[in-house]
């Protein structure tokens, strides 16, 4: 009889730990960057529409941008697609991109049939930028200062709530 209850009682004991583990309002955000108020880690990749042109770091001095890390392959990716689109449309904040571990006609055809938001997006088909920025998983995004500094990281899906409480606040700050 105890050889039922045992395992009943073990599954009792973790099922808070489970619970909590699984809570939504856990704020994948509080993931350390070692790059806020640094500037940008050095980067030289080949853009993903023409691998003969070249986008870096470089281009992320002398205006406030976004760095979004993305893959087709990512499905918070796609759901962020959609508000990136707008945002590219009635911002005035240029959105550069890093396609992280994907496949290049793969991430051309999701651009072409979903639109392209960015300026540049660079392809980074071996990860490695990626790992140089310290990026968790896709889809992530970096506020950038004029100066080429890391501001904010923001980890998961940029949405219009999470632009308004998390970004604008710190555009607004810079921009005084």
């Amino acid at each position: 009889m105890s050889r039922y209850f045992l395992p009943l009682i073990a599954v009792l004991a973790l099922l808070p730990i489970l619970i909590l583990g699984l809570r939504e309002d856990r704020d994948l955000n509080l993931l350390p960057s070692q790059y806020i108020g640094k500037p940008a880690p050095e980067f030289d990749l080949p853009t993903l529409l023409d691998p003969a042109q070249r986008i870096s770091n470089a281009d992320l001095k002398g205006q406030v941008s976004l760095v979004n890390v993305w893959a087709t392959w990512c499905v918070g990716c796609r759901a962020e697609h959609g508000f990136l689109m707008q945002l590219s449309e009635t911002s005035d904040i240029p959105i550069y991109a890093i396609n992280w571990r994907d496949n290049r006609p793969d991430a051309m055809n999701f651009l072409s049939q979903l639109g392209n938001p960015y300026v540049a997006s660079g392809f980074d088909e071996d990860g490695r930028v990626g790992i140089d920025w310290g990026v968790y998983g896709a889809p992530e995004t970096f506020l950038i200062n004029v100066e080429g500094q890391v501001v904010y990281r923001f980890t998961g899906p940029l949405n219009s709530v999470s632009w308004e409480r998390e970004f604008l606040p710190r555009i607004a700050e810079m921009s005084q």
